[in-house]
C-alpha cells in the first residue's frame, strides 16, 4: 500500500470513531433524556445503537486487529487442557491446608511477640 492509501484509510478510521463516539454519546443523552419512557424501548434503543457502533468500530484497522485478536484467544482456549474434577478437589484441598497451617503459625507467632513485648513492657 502506497502512503497516499494509508493515509486516507486513518483519517476515515478517524471519522469512523468519531462516528462511533457520537452514537455512544447520542445513547447515554437519550437514556436520560426519554427516563419517563418505558425501560423496555429503551433498553432495546440502546442495544441498536451498540450493535451499530460495534459494527462502524470493527470496520476501522484497530476494531479489525481486537476482532482478529478475540478470534485467536478464542481458538486458544479450546487447546487448554482443563483439569478433572477430581484434581480441582485435591488441589484446593491442598490450599485450604496450607493457608491453615500458615494462619497458625502467624498466630503463634504474633502471640509469642505480644508475650514478649507484654514481659518487656510490664
Amino acid at each position: 500500500m502506497n502512503d497516499k492509501v494509508k493515509n486516507t484509510e486513518h483519517k476515515l478510521d478517524s471519522l469512523k470513531w468519531i462516528i462511533v463516539a457520537i452514537l455512544v454519546a447520542a445513547g447515554v443523552y437519550g437514556n436520560s433524556y426519554f427516563a419517563a419512557e418505558s425501560m423496555l424501548y429503551r433498553v432495546i434503543s440502546l442495544l441498536v445503537l451498540a450493535c451499530v457502533a460495534g459494527w462502524i468500530a470493527t470496520q476501522t484497522s484497530k476494531g479489525s486487529a481486537f476482532v482478529t485478536l478475540c478470534m485467536e484467544a478464542r481458538s486458544e482456549i479450546r487447546k487448554v487442557v482443563w483439569p478433572t474434577r477430581a484434581e480441582t478437589t485435591q488441589t484446593t484441598l491442598i490450599v485450604v491446608v496450607v493457608v491453615i497451617i500458615v494462619a497458625i503459625l502467624l498466630w503463634g507467632l504474633d502471640s509469642l511477640l505480644s508475650w514478649l513485648i507484654a514481659m518487656i513492657i510490664g
